[in-house]
């Protein structure tokens, strides 16, 4: 029996319809930019298996320093004890982090990091005497599937059962240039007249809602009257950090500065779960106190598992690498050069690039998960490329690693899915 015949018996696979999606494909091996399937299939990842995998799948670099750190200490309770790995992580994470982050609180998951960064900003003012109970998120971002995540999330296709139970949430337009007085207005209008606590954003770019991105100019305004209001910023890096922006982070692009960073995926390379919140020492100090009712009590069994610490800290070295840079800067330009000749298709309503993630609006009506899209899916499937396209929006994440040629086949497989359909 194959693989995919085993797996329908006993497996529930996330973001799926198993009644209009009966089978999944059997990945047996990846190595570096390329899957393999249980039929001998061959396919180019270009979105880095959701965008973490950036240095390439079973990088072995990565590998052999977690199969030696795999010999010395593989878990500890991280509640009383502390090890190697943590604290180097801890310090690496800091040189690169924005200048007013100082401290660094472990997790295991982006969902998770976005629950500790929310929970940060609200019992923040509550340990102050300052109760407040309102965040403000933009509309269509999404950060995650626990319930302080969706809750702050606006894409109903994934929260639309839960959102009866969610914790108070004014959502306002993201800034496009030309609305960015009557976004402004509206933060204001809420902040008069709510217990507003803070405000959460994906910076720069707005991944699942099909890498929207938005005005720069305009998010500074929001982040500075939010700072004149006591208001915590929270961004939610989980996708955008680690280089993907062609900066370290995204918030390095952005003359304000977060009090609070959400950081997975990339961290550790694709090899493990692992996630990060970091945060300023004006935050940390409100929960620094003689009462233990003040502690920010939210705890991992696996909290900075030193296999995970050591999978990042390889990471790290890789993404501050001459070598991964210049492959950065590489892609970028070859990004704008594939957009300059496909931006006149017909087919194609608009293309937008930041940093190494392309996306292109085809301008075709089509639901998020449906026949269209599907078939999209399958074609590229059939080229040996692996795209996964978020409604009518084509994107492009690859790794840091991926070459020419297999670049221009993600490019040519593009093109032949705009005569398919």
């Amino acid at each position: 029996m194959s693989l995919k015949q085993r797996d329908k018996k006993h497996i529930w696979h996330p973001l799926t319809q198993h009644k209009l999606h009966p089978e999944s494909i059997a990945i047996t091996k990846a190595k570096d930019c390329l899957l393999y399937d249980e039929d001998g299939n061959e396919y180019i990842d270009a979105i880095a298996s959701w965008y973490t995998c950036m240095y390439g799948h079973c990088n072995n670099y990565i590998t052999r320093n977690v199969a030696n750190q795999m010999q010395q200490l593989d878990q500890i309770v991280f509640s009383g004890f502390t090890h190697e790995p943590a604290v180097k992580l801890s310090e690496e994470l800091i040189k690169i982090l924005p200048k007013n982050q100082n401290k660094i609180f472990f997790s295991d998951n982006g969902s998770t990091s976005v629950e500790i960064g929310i929970k940060m900003a609200l019992q923040h003012h509550s340990n102050k005497g300052d109760k407040r109970n309102v965040l403000i998120a933009f509309e269509d971002g999404f950060h995650g599937d626990t319930f302080g995540a969706m809750s702050v999330s606006g894409l109903s296709v994934y929260n639309g059962p839960f959102e009866e139970f969610f914790i108070t949430v004014e959502r306002i337009p993201t800034p496009n240039g030309a609305n960015n007085t009557e976004v402004l207005n509206q933060l204001k209008s809420i902040i008069e007249n709510k217990k507003v606590a803070g405000f959460i954003y994906e910076p720069l770019v707005q991944g699942a809602a099909a890498m929207k991105m938005y005005n720069v100019r305009g998010l500074e305004d929001i982040l500075e009257y939010c700072k004149r209001n006591n208001i915590i910023t929270i961004a939610d890096e989980v996708m955008t950090g680690f280089g993907k922006t062609g900066s370290f982070f995204a918030s390095n692009q952005i003359d304000i500065k977060p009090d609070v960073i959400c950081l997975s995926k990339a961290l550790t390379g694709g090899l493990v779960p692992m996630a990060v919140t970091s945060c300023s020492q004006q935050i940390y100090e409100a929960f620094y106190s003689d009462d233990m009712g003040k502690g920010l009590f939210h705890a991992h069994t696996y909290s900075a598992n030193p296999i995970a610490c050591t999978a990042a800290l390889a990471s790290l070295e890789l993404l501050r690498s001459d070598n991964i840079q210049n492959n950065i800067k590489t892609i970028i330009a070859s990004h704008q050069a594939f957009g300059e000749r496909i931006k006149a298709h017909s087919k194609v309503q608009s293309i937008r690039q930041t940093g190494v993630i392309f996306a292109l609006d085809l301008n075709i009506k089509m639901e998020r998960y449906g026949n269209l899209r599907d078939t999209l899916l399958n074609f590229f499937m059939s080229q040996g490329v692996y795209l996964r396209p978020l409604g009518n929006t084509i994107y492009i994440q690859a790794p840091y690693t991926i070459n020419q040629k297999q670049l221009d086949k993600v490019y040519k497989s593009i093109e032949q899915a705009l005569e398919i359909i």
